[in-house]
């Protein structure tokens, strides 16, 4: 490790590792909450076994993190109806205070002693190809990553998941798009350390493909594929977005080239004030648009795909029609917003319409017929093409909106929202997204690696 590379870890080591008294909570709180979910379990008709799982189980948690996951194993003969009652009755047994969650199958999740509880029920099958449910493969990933880690690698783990959330590239949500805590696991196992990882990965070539366990049965169109060790039919990192692993090139990169330790601080610009928001519209010259609605009560790994969807369409809808969009942003909170900021808000009244080549018999003539009467300018003849300049369809973005909205690729609950209510907002107007996300835009205004 070099000298200005270990002095910068030597002084963010302390920020992700969690301190004793810390560790004796967490502790506590596992024990007792497995020591439930076994007495939730001996009053089944069926056997099971109780397990933990995730980075609390395998000591790369970091500091301030507070998810213990306790895993429910049934026997594979089981029923899917069956594992989800039984594991449902284990789960209210643990959390009687929880809520009950959907992922694959529902599940209990609650807080215990300040610490967020999920109880999942899966099948103890005999291998990760052989799952019955996706969560089938978690007991599998815990077994292989604790054979491979000892303390010192553990805290290599903590560092490298605090540099990536740091940077905004840690969580498999479909929000984030970035490493899972497995993924950033198997790379630091891969690498050998931290510092060993961010050197590999500075040096990246896209795509990237790793095999810790040289599987090699399987290929993958992805940014980053890193075939799972226990399942390798697998990536691990197909959620990451290819935007999330150049970024995670670039900042390590930086790091190693210049080591600091501001390169572990989330880089979070001031919140825009209307004053600040209204010149970077000045000065940029140009229209924001944002379509605002209610939020749809889905959770979020199904939100924020269906508003990537339906702010792909809108982009393109602004594109198609001429209002040549520049970027493009979606947030949501209580409420829900596509952003699109464009170079133009009106058009002309006229658009130029290329025909056929002059030599195209028939088709040439029926461009001719079509706008020989009409109120369009032409035809004319440009080079060897027909061209008439004919009246624009629509010429503002608001005609725009109401005219095509419905007819643009949307997200199924975005369209239903929007169907009973939206708000559209263009150039100043949109100051009024500043109360609820005045964070999101000085973001967006602030774009950094």
């Amino acid at each position: 490790m070099s000298d200005q590379f270990g002095a910068v870890i030597d002084r963010v080591r302390d920020r992700f590792d969690p301190d004793p008294d810390e560790r004796a909570r967490l502790e506590q709180a596992a024990d007792a909450l497995r020591a439930r979910a076994r007495r939730g379990v001996s009053e089944l008709p069926v056997s099971a076994d109780v397990v933990q799982v995730g980075s609390t189980a395998r000591e790369t948690w970091t500091s301030g993190d507070r998810d213990i996951d306790v895993f429910v194993r049934f026997p594979p003969a089981l029923s899917r109806s069956a594992l989800e009652t039984h594991g449902l009755a284990v789960g209210w047994s643990v959390l009687p205070d929880g809520r009950e969650e959907y992922a694959e199958h529902p599940y209990v999740t609650g807080e215990y002693d300040g610490f967020a509880v999920d109880v999942v029920p899966c099948f103890a099958v005999e291998s990760a190809t052989e799952i019955q449910s996706a969560v089938d493969r978690t007991p599998f990933h815990n077994a292989y990553v604790s054979e491979r880690l000892d303390s010192e690698l553990a805290g290599e783990v903590r560092l490298a998941k605090g540099f990536c959330k740091a940077i905004g590239v840690y969580g498999s949500d479909l929000r984030t798009k970035g490493l899972s805590g497995y993924c950033t696991e198997l790379l630091v196992i891969e690498y050998g350390g931290f510092e060993a990882f961010c050197q590999a990965v500075a040096d990246w070539k896209l795509p990237v493909a790793l095999d810790p366990e040289s599987h090699g049965t399987e290929t993958f169109d992805d940014p980053l594929v890193v075939i799972d060790p226990t399942d390798p039919t697998r990536n691990v990192a197909s959620v990451c977005s290819t935007t999330n692993v150049a970024r995670l090139i670039h900042h390590t990169r930086a790091l190693v080239s210049d080591p600091s330790v501001d390169r572990f601080d989330p880089a979070e610009p001031e919140p825009l004030t209307t004053a600040a928001y209204s010149a970077h519209i000045e000065r940029r010259g140009t229209i924001p648009v944002a379509l605002r609605f209610d939020a749809p009560s889905i959770v979020d790994d199904q939100l924020y795909p269906q508003l990537e969807r339906s702010l792909e369409g809108l982009h393109a809808a602004l594109e198609r029609h001429g209002f040549e969009p520049i970027r493009a942003t979606t947030f949501a909170d209580e409420t829900a917003v596509l952003f699109v900021e464009c170079e133009r808000a009106t058009l002309p009244a006229i658009e130029r319409h290329t025909g056929p080549p002059v030599d195209v018999g028939s088709h040439a003539a029926d461009f001719v017929e079509k706008y020989a009467d009409s109120d369009a300018y032409g035809p004319f003849i440009d080079g060897n093409r027909y061209v008439a300049e004919r009246p624009r369809e629509i010429q503002t973005i608001d005609a725009l909106i109401e005219a095509k909205l419905f007819s643009i690729k949307l997200g199924a609950a975005v369209k239903r929202t929007l169907k009973s209510e939206y708000e559209l907002l263009v150039g100043p107007a949109t100051t009024a997204l500043l109360p609820e996300f005045e964070g999101a835009l000085a973001r967006y205004f602030s774009p950094r690696p």
